[in-house]
């Protein structure tokens, strides 16, 4: 059975940073990229980041550019997606992802989710 679990949402004031975690199990995802998408209510599910297999090449939503960082630790089968300057637009059900078909940059290309993890920021 395949899981990709997500840690690390909470509530937090605008300029504070969050750290997200995002554990798979059931198979390892060290020969497939790996990404961050985000979910506000009453909207479509946006691309956030993502990370090459290598993790040598990342790539960034224009509106997260220099505040987030996404990571991976092959040895743990996990990505992470550090959040900086948090701003209220940044509200949303964080999902990760992995192993894509097609364009990278659309949510409908990626093949295993996890549940989301809720991050709140407050102004």
């Amino acid at each position: 059975q395949v899981q990709l679990v997500e840690s690390g949402g909470r509530l937090v004031p605008a300029g504070d940073s969050l750290r997200l975690s995002c554990v798979a199990s059931g198979r390892s995802f060290n020969n497939d990229p790996m990404a961050w998408f985000r979910q506000a209510p009453g909207k479509e599910r946006e691309f956030v980041a993502t990370i090459t297999v290598s993790g040598g090449d990342t790539y960034y939503a224009d509106s997260v550019k220099g505040r987030f960082t996404i990571s991976r630790d092959k040895a743990k089968n996990s990505v992470y997606l550090q959040m900086n300057s948090l701003k209220p637009e940044d509200t949303a059900v964080y999902y990760c992802t992995a192993d894509v078909d097609g364009s990278w940059r659309e949510a409908r290309s990626w093949e295993y989710w996890g549940q989301g993890t809720q991050v709140t920021v407050s102004s």
